[in-house]
């Protein structure tokens, strides 16, 4: 269940609110509430039960011209963006030093745009793991609050043995930061070994230190860091480089997923089924098991109700079988065929397979009520190759189809 984010919201310009509430009612996500003083914040704050997510703010406002509203915020540990149309470089630093997320000037449109990429940013944060390995007390817990006030879960490491270790047990750790001058293991030297494991390889690296001269960043990038940063940093600089590596990562991941997912049932494709499927194959030495689906008479269906109610079908059914094989890799291999491949034994995946097969005679899809079976190959892993194990599920479907349809054949 979707838990709706109230978005405080100040600001004594109508127009400049009403652009913001218009942007942030674009994710439904976010709820706007809105605020044209200190005064109506204040009471809203106080009567409110569930809390808000984050605040836009003004910081000069007809009942509180100093930028009172940002300690009111701050007060209910409320993360906070300040949107104002003057800029002033020293306010900026101690605003941030109290604990401001950004300093915003209402400068261009953009600017309405990046207050709405901040909040969406937040919300994209929480749960993301963060690992910081820092030998030194003090700016290990400078790196954590700068994280944890852009909505991070943050884990520390006082070196960087403890660091690999801490990554090794937890494979939801998506980001590291890691100083170079550590006991036992460097930040370097870290990276190096990271990277060789292709299990981190979609890990995002920062690297930091205070010393040594700027061949050390080439150095630590060239090893494979995302990015590098050399210590004392600014606030902003540190939230840019973070987040910029993360949508990096988030943008190269997206890719890779549409290269494997099948954009018509949002199931992986035929091409991941054969990447993943080696690597079970191989690693399968209690043996895997594999079932090829086709629809029976998809055909008939297109000819009949036409190719959109067929491209329904096939959604439909796609979903029908990840639901009841959800603990299994479940695949459309093509045209009206999909692929189940788990790792019980063959018997116990034709149980299951037979257990669907009723299901599926007792429902009926679309406006048109439209009754479906499907005929089943199973092959068992006693071949040398998934290419093979493939084949013989195939070979098994066709036999399926010539005994009538509607029927599991298979080991």
């Amino acid at each position: 269940m979707m838990v709706e984010k109230r978005i405080l919201v100040v600001e004594d310009s109508p127009v400049v609110l009403k652009v913001l509430n218009h942007l942030l009612s674009q994710n439904s996500i976010f709820t706007p509430v809105l605020c044209a003083s200190y005064e109506e914040a204040q009471d809203k704050l106080k009567a409110s039960e569930g809390g808000f997510f984050a605040a836009i703010v003004d910081l000069n406002l007809p009942d509180a011209e100093n930028g009172e509203i940002v300690d009111l915020v701050l007060s209910r540990k409320i993360p906070c963006v300040v949107l104002t149309a003057n800029f002033d470089d020293k306010l900026r630093l101690s605003l941030l030093n109290k604990g401001v997320l950004d300093y915003i000037t209402k400068d261009s449109r953009y600017s309405f745009n990046h207050v709405i990429k901040v909040i969406e940013r937040l919300h994209k944060n929480q749960g993301i793991k963060v690992l910081v390995a820092e030998d030194s007390a003090t700016s290990r817990l400078f790196t954590r609050i700068l994280l944890e006030q852009y909505c991070f879960n943050v884990i520390d490491a006082v070196n960087g043995q403890e660091a690999l270790a801490k990554l090794e047990a937890d494979s939801e750790i998506r980001m590291l930061i890691t100083d170079h001058n550590m006991p036992l293991v460097s930040g370097y030297d870290l990276v190096r070994m990271l990277r060789f494991n292709s299990r981190f390889q979609d890990l995002v690296i920062i690297g930091l230190s205070a010393e040594g001269d700027n061949a050390l960043s080439a150095k630590f990038i060239k090893a494979g860091a995302n990015d590098f940063l050399k210590k004392p940093f600014y606030h902003e600089e540190f939230h840019c480089r973070v987040v910029h590596s993360l949508e990096a990562q988030e943008m190269l991941e997206t890719i890779r997923d549409l290269a494997s997912v099948d954009p018509l049932t949002k199931l992986k494709n035929r091409r991941y089924l054969f990447d993943q499927g080696e690597r079970l194959f191989r690693d399968g030495s209690e043996g895997i098991a594999l079932a090829i689906l086709g629809l029976d008479n998809f055909k008939g269906i297109n000819e009949t109700y036409g190719h959109l109610i067929g491209d329904t079908l096939l959604e439909v059914l796609g979903r029908e079988i990840q639901s009841v094989f959800s603990d299994m890799l479940v695949c459309r291999l093509g045209g009206d065929e999909f692929c189940v491949v788990s790792k019980v034994r063959g018997e116990c995946l034709i149980d299951r397979l037979s257990a669907f097969l009723i299901r599926l005679r007792k429902k009926e899809f679309t406006e048109a009520k439209i009754s479906l079976t499907c005929s089943v190959g199973v092959g068992i892993q006693s071949i040398s190759s998934f290419e093979g194990l493939v084949r013989e599920a195939d070979l098994n479907l066709q036999e399926a189809k010539r005994l009538g349809r509607d029927r599991i054949v298979g080991q």
